[in-house]
């Protein structure tokens, strides 16, 4: 039996998220990796929190306003964990697998987004 997208999404989302936690627990205690590794921290697990509430959504209208926190939250931690590896806090060698997966977030929910919106969809209104 395989579970379905939304199940797998939301098991990756809370790995992610995890992973997430420990990259800040692992961060230097510099004044500039405590505040950028906060941001880190709550776009991160904000990620797989509200993804549980897209699917919980009632209606299509609630999917796409939900989905639409969701790709906020995974661009915000795209931006940080960037920052994180531009201002030489975070080597870009062990970024690597973290922000490929946020990259990959980012456009999966992105994509069900342009999907949700369009006229054609077949999630009923």
């Amino acid at each position: 039996m395989s579970l379905s997208q939304a199940e797998q999404l939301r098991g990756r989302t809370k790995q992610f998220a995890i992973r997430v936690v420990r990259l800040f627990r692992s961060l230097p205690k510099t004044d500039e990796a405590k505040v950028i590794g906060k941001q880190v921290l709550r776009s991160g697990t904000s990620v797989a929190a509200n993804y549980r509430a897209v699917c919980r959504a009632r209606s299509k209208a609630e999917f796409v306003a939900r989905i639409g926190i969701v790709v906020e939250e995974a661009d915000e931690v795209v931006f940080w964990l960037e920052l994180l590896v531009e201002t030489g806090i975070v080597s870009q060698a062990r970024m690597d697998g973290l922000l490929t997966e946020a990259n990959e977030l980012l456009a999966i929910f992105a994509a069900s987004q342009r999907t949700a919106k369009s006229p054609n969809d077949s999630m009923k209104k």
